[in-house]
């Protein structure tokens, strides 16, 4: 995941009008828009027909359909459920072979996982000093390898996003990037959110860019979200319309010799 810098723009993601949205990011649509509702229904009933067609492939995806900007959009993880894990795992990508490959480390299984079962809302608050340790143990869990062969590695990083302008094109954190490509060092991202889409902040979601979709996790104090490096998980970051999306990058390594020592909290 590529740095998240403090002076990085976002702006308003709520309105007051009937035309616009609530904050749960829905339309809402006034008096005159209501004649549309037979032209709108072929859509709706795509929709539905998504939506059961997903509950009947399993629970555990339970992704909802949305319309995007930029294309069809599926919610990995919403912002008000509380998950106690979702997985989903997809083909690896040829990243990992133009590297040293270490066995029982580098990525064979690829995928990305949320969870808010490992960090609770007070403890996203306080940033207690174990919190890199409960996450490398659930990485290594559920990609089936060792978490004592997983090193921590750079950059680790504090990460604070409002809707500032952007400075410097290091800065502007909403490109499209993969970390395997932009690091090398990374085998397995994972970032803990530290406040709440739609309640901290507007706009800011995560989003994997998929073939034919892309799926979207909405930030929420305490959740972690986690993946392997290559590009079979290109990305990018919405940019931040209002208030402030604080998280943090924990970034790991199969390679000894790009791991680092645990930071020290002063």
């Amino acid at each position: 995941m590529a740095p998240q810098r403090r002076a990085a723009p976002r702006g308003p993601e709520s309105g007051g009008t009937a035309a616009g949205p609530d904050r749960g990011g829905r339309r809402r649509h006034g008096s005159a828009r209501k004649s549309r509702g037979q032209q709108e229904s072929p859509w709706r009933w795509l929709k539905a027909a998504l939506l059961l067609s997903s509950a009947a492939v399993g629970g555990l995806l339970s992704w909802s359909c949305l319309s995007a900007e930029d294309g069809v959009t599926e919610v990995l993880a919403h912002r008000r459920e509380s998950l106690r894990d979702r997985f989903v795992e997809i083909p690896c990508s040829e990243d990992y072979d133009s590297h040293k490959r270490f066995e029982g480390c580098t990525p064979r299984k690829c995928g990305r996982g949320v969870t808010d079962a490992v960090i609770t809302r007070e403890e996203a608050e306080r940033i207690r000093s174990d919190v890199r340790q409960r996450i490398q143990q659930r990485i290594a869990q559920a990609f089936g390898i060792s978490s004592a062969s997983m090193y921590l590695t750079k950059p680790t990083f504090f990460s604070r996003i409002n809707s500032t302008e952007a400075k410097t094109t290091h800065d502007e954190y909403w490109h499209p990037h993969v970390d395997k490509v932009t690091y090398g060092s990374f085998d397995y991202t994972s970032l803990l959110y530290l406040s709440d889409y739609t309640e901290d902040f507007g706009g800011g979601r995560f989003v994997f860019m998929d073939a034919g979709s892309n799926k979207t996790v909405e930030p929420r104090a305490g959740r972690v979200s986690f993946f392997t490096s290559g590009s079979e998980n290109l990305h990018r970051v919405e940019k931040v319309h209002w208030g402030t999306r604080y998280a943090i990058t924990i970034s790991f390594t199969c390679n000894p010799d790009h791991g680092i020592g645990d930071p020290v909290l002063m």
